[in-house]
């Protein structure tokens, strides 16, 4: 997600999460970069798919550019040394201290906080593990939340099953954190078929997330976390689905699934 970049690259950068997809991120800021890379990256947890791509994000080997990496702890276990084990000898060549870049890692609770140019707001989700599900809103005069938002919540189970440490109120409170954000990308990793057999792992199917998205008067749903198996047609039968839903509720939201190389504006 990049701010006030309308008229030629320039601008706040938060990058969430960081798998296979920061790789050809980070060789494309590095040869596009007027100058010294500035980037925030927001992680939602630290389950491998979701950070896998860290060791490989090529403004870190620069001096000059600074990065900052912010997220939660994982039970006991600090952020900074989940990174560390990540980049550990015995596993990758390069270990953290010995990057070029200047590296920040700043861990966060679920709460409201400023990344740079935007005002963020994180909540628990339902997932195993420490998942933070993020609103991301332009940051106006005092560093207020003013202007559309966005909502970036992978990793979720909106249905029964699972343990997980939220309250019972938490659907409740989850759509009133949701509520009115122009964009919201969620979780829609299954089909209802496929969720009988994976309830407690933290995902949920596209009929849930479109349902969501109707309560929380969400705008614009973007089906997110793919289930590796599913083919394009498949990814297209799942996304026709979802749109013949919405219509049939009346919904306002336009429904689209997350692929490479996309961009939406607010």
């Amino acid at each position: 997600m990049r701010s006030g970049d309308e008229g030629g690259g320039t601008g706040q950068l938060v990058i969430l999460d960081a798998g296979t997809g920061i790789r050809p991120l980070g060789r494309e800021l590095v040869e596009r970069q007027n100058g010294a890379v500035q980037a925030e990256i927001l992680l939602s947890h630290a389950h491998w798919d979701h950070i896998q791509g860290l060791p490989h994000f090529k403004p870190f080997f620069a001096p000059g550019n600074a990065v900052r990496i912010w997220g939660s702890r994982q039970g006991t276990t600090s952020l900074e040394a989940i990174l560390r084990q990540q980049m550990d000898p015995a596993v990758f060549p390069v270990p953290l201290d010995a990057l070029s870049a200047k590296l920040t890692v700043q861990q966060v609770e679920p709460g409201e906080f400023t990344v740079g140019a935007f005002r963020v707001r994180a909540m628990r989700l339902r997932h195993p593990g420490t998942t933070l599900g993020y609103r991301l809103t332009p940051a106006g005069a005092g560093g207020r939340a003013e202007g559309a938002s966005m909502a970036y919540v992978t990793d979720n189970e909106l249905g029964p099953g699972g343990k997980y440490e939220t309250s019972p109120s938490w659907r409740k409170d989850f759509v009133t954190f949701l509520e009115g954000v122009e964009l919201l990308i969620h979780d829609a990793m299954y089909t209802p078929e496929e969720l009988e057999e994976h309830r407690g792992w933290g995902h949920s199917t596209f009929e849930e997330a479109v349902a969501l998205a109707g309560d929380a008067g969400v705008k614009r749903l973007v089906l997110f976390h793919h289930e590796p198996e599913h083919g394009d047609e498949a990814i297209d039968a799942l996304v026709a689905a979802a749109r013949r839903q919405a219509r049939t509720k009346g919904l306002p939201a336009e429904v689209v699934a997350a692929q490479e190389g996309m961009t939406l504006t607010l």
